[in-house]
């Protein structure tokens, strides 16, 4: 199982925040405010914050901007996973992919199963890899970003995660560019 190896150096990571909403303001975004909790908490900075609308352009443009930007090496979304006619996340992140990462789908619904049951299989929660920059789109309930950040993210962003984590693939993730 995973463990933390102390004697491993912790390595800040400069994450983004997309809320992907066309109700959510700053002032009522519980679900961002989540995220932004848990990765300050775990000694990680926020690089960028943000809101748009449930629309696939503007969408995309917030993505690639900050996929573009070197300084940050992350990006989570939350909201617009679902089924409805304005949850368009996955249709807006996906082609920009360069390496989808279909184990976060399967592992993300095997966590959010033992806090919400079958209800999790109303998520399209996805991760993959634009511009060597990982992208994992969450669903917009504050519950499904805890349960992401808590049971994947926290130990897969962690230098110190043992036998392996995302921090140790970064240096090589823009290799095929």
């Amino acid at each position: 199982m995973d463990r933390i190896d102390e004697n491993r150096v912790f390595v800040p990571l400069r994450i983004a925040v997309l809320t992907v909403s066309d109700t959510r303001s700053l002032a009522d975004d519980r679900s961002g405010d989540v995220l932004v909790q848990r990765l300050t908490a775990a000694g990680h900075h926020l690089a960028a914050r943000r809101i748009v609308r449930d629309d696939v352009t503007d969408i995309r443009a917030a993505i690639q901007q900050w996929a573009d930007d070197e300084a940050i090496r992350i990006i989570i979304t939350t909201g617009g996973t679902g089924f409805t006619g304005r949850d368009v996340t996955p249709e807006a992140v996906e082609p920009l992919f360069e390496k989808k990462m279909d184990g976060f789908s399967t592992l993300f619904h095997m966590v959010s199963f033992q806090t919400i049951g079958v209800t999790t299989v109303q998520s399209r929660a996805t991760a993959g890899l634009v511009n060597g920059t990982f992208v994992f789109c969450l669903p917009g309930s504050a519950g499904a970003c805890k349960d992401a950040w808590d049971g994947i993210l926290q130990g897969q962003l962690d230098s110190r995660q043992l036998p392996g984590n995302f921090i140790d693939l970064m240096p090589r993730l823009k290799e095929h560019l």
